[in-house]
C-alpha cells in the first residue's frame, strides 16, 4: 500500500455533538471542531478523560452519528454511509474478541461476513498472523492467551479487511508498562510497513508522543493544539498544553520589560530574558512561567535561584526531585547516567538553574 503523506484523507469539518443527560439537559462531547488528516498518517488524539477524544473517534467510525458538520473520506461525503460499509475497523481497549471462537476464526470472522472463499480466507489470515507474530496460535482461544497477544489477535481481526484507515480506542490500557511499550512499537511497525491511516486515541503523553506523526490535543471538547509530537512537547501554545504533555511547572513571574524580540520577566528579584511569545504582555503584568522538570537544573553551589529539596524518588534511569520554591513546588528530573547522578538530602537548601531555551510564558 502506497504513502501519499500530501493528501487530504479524512476531514472532519465543523463537528458538533451533544448527548442529553438523565435529566433531559444537553451535554456537548464535542464543540464545532475541525481536522484534516492526510492519508497514511498516524494521528492520535490526545487529552484527559471527558475531553470528548472517543466521541470524535465514535463519529468518524459511524457509532455516533454527529450532531452538527461533516465527515469527508478520501473526498466523499460519509454522514449517511452506516458503520459497517466504512470499512475502518477499530481496536478496542477490551480487545472485544469471541471467547468461543479460535484465534484463527476470531481473526477470519470479518471476512467471512464478505463471504470470501476459504483458500483466500485461509491465505489472508496466515498472512496477517505471521505479521503480528501470531503464527502457532491460530487453534488456541483468547482465554489462553496473554493480554499482550490478544490485543494482537484485536489487530490482526482489523488489518485482515485491509483497510484504508484503522481506528484505535486507547487499545492498551489493559497492558503492563513493557507490554505496552512493545505493542505500541509492534503496531507502529506494522501501519508504517502498510502505510495504513491510523486515528488513535489515549490519554497517555508518552504513547502519543512516541507513535504519532501528528497529535492532536484535545480538552472540553475542542481542539486545544494540532502538530507533531516534537512541535507540542517544545512549543506549547498554552498552559494547559504545558502542563498537560510535558508536566511544566509554573512558576509566578512579573514582566519587568517588553522588547522587540524578547520579554524580561523577574523570580526571586532575578531579571530573566525569554523569548517574546506571540501574545501581548505589559510591563508589570503577573505571568506564569513554565519550564518542563528535565530543565530544571540543581545544584548546592550558591548561584541561581533557591529552593528546598522535599523529597526525591529514584526511579531508574532517572530521579525525580520535588522542591519548595517560592511558596509552591516544582518538580525536576535528573538523568542517572554513570558518574553523574547528584545525591541532595531531604530538607536540604539547594539552589536552582534554568535553562532558559526551555522556557514558555502564560497570561494568568
Amino acid at each position: 500500500m502506497e504513502q501519499n503523506n500530501d493528501r487530504d484523507y479524512l476531514v472532519l469539518k465543523d463537528i458538533t455533538k451533544v448527548f442529553r443527560d438523565g435529566k433531559g439537559n444537553s451535554v456537548i462531547a464535542v464543540n464545532d471542531i475541525s481536522l484534516t488528516i492526510k492519508k497514511g498518517d498516524f494521528v492520535t488524539l490526545l487529552g484527559p478523560s471527558g475531553c470528548g477524544k472517543t466521541t470524535t473517534l465514535r463519529v468518524v467510525a459511524g457509532f455516533e452519528l454527529q450532531t452538527a458538520g461533516d465527515v469527508t473520506l478520501d473526498g466523499k461525503l460519509i454522514n449517511d454511509v452506516a458503520a459497517f460499509d466504512r470499512n475502518m475497523p477499530m481496536v478496542f481497549q477490551s480487545y472485544a474478541l469471541f471467547p468461543h471462537l479460535t484465534i484463527f476464526e476470531n481473526i477470519a470472522y470479518g471476512l467471512k461476513l464478505r463471504k470470501l472463499s476459504k483458500e483466500v480466507i485461509r491465505n489472508d489470515v496466515a498472512m496477517v498472523s505471521q505479521m503480528v507474530n501470531l503464527v502457532g496460535l491460530e487453534n488456541r482461544y483468547p482465554g489462553e492467551l496473554s493480554g499482550g497477544q490478544q490485543q494482537r489477535v484485536a489487530l490482526a481481526r482489523a488489518l485482515v479487511l485491509k483497510p484504508e484507515i484503522i481506528l484505535f480506542d486507547e487499545p492498551l490500557s489493559n497492558l503492563d508498562a513493557k507490554l505496552r511499550m512493545q505493542t505500541r512499537t509492534e503496531i507502529k511497525r506494522v501501519q508504517q510497513m502498510l502505510g495504513i491511516t491510523a486515528l488513535y486515541v489515549t490519554h497517555d503523553q508518552s504513547e502519543a508522543l512516541s507513535m504519532s506523526d501528528q497529535i492532536v490535543i484535545m480538552n472540553r471538547g475542542k481542539i486545544a493544539q494540532v502538530g507533531t509530537p516534537e512541535n507540542i512537547y517544545n512549543n506549547p501554545n498554552s498552559s494547559f498544553v504545558a502542563d498537560f504533555i510535558g508536566n511544566a511547572n509554573f512558576i509566578d513571574a512579573t514582566v519587568a520589560e517588553v522588547g522587540t524580540d524578547s520579554l524580561t520577566v523577574t523570580v526571586q528579584s532575578k531579571s530573566l530574558a525569554v523569548e517574546k511569545p506571540a501574545e501581548e504582555f505589559s510591563e508589570g503584568e503577573e505571568v506564569f512561567l513554565a519550564i518542563k522538570p528535565e530543565a530544571v537544573d540543581i545544584s548546592l553551589s550558591p548561584t541561581g535561584f533557591k529552593g528546598k529539596l522535599d523529597v526525591s524518588s529514584f526511579l531508574g534511569s532517572i530521579t525525580e526531585y520535588k522542591i519548595e520554591f517560592e511558596n509552591s513546588f516544582i518538580t525536576a528530573v535528573h538523568s542517572n547516567t554513570e558518574g553523574t547522578m547528584k545525591h541532595f538530602n531531604m530538607g536540604e537548601d539547594v539552589h536552582l538553574d534554568f535553562k532558559k531555551d526551555f522556557f514558555h510564558v502564560y497570561k494568568k
